[in-house]
């Protein structure tokens, strides 16, 4: 059975190298402008920008 509720799963894409490398999720309701963090990249080998790119299902 699917999960009611305003939670929606987001990943995150590097600004620099443009890679997916996490995926979480976000409330709607409360968030409603989109994610930006700063989290470590693998590909780039340092700690850069994320920002919220798609909803995955």
């Amino acid at each position: 059975m699917a999960k009611k509720g305003s939670r929606i799963i987001i990943g995150l894409v590097c600004k620099t190298c443009s890679s997916m490398n996490y995926v979480t999720e976000k409330n709607k309701v409360n968030t409603v402008e989109p994610l930006a963090l700063k989290k470590y990249c693998k590909m780039c080998n340092k700690a850069t920008d994320h920002k919220e790119k798609k909803k995955l299902d």
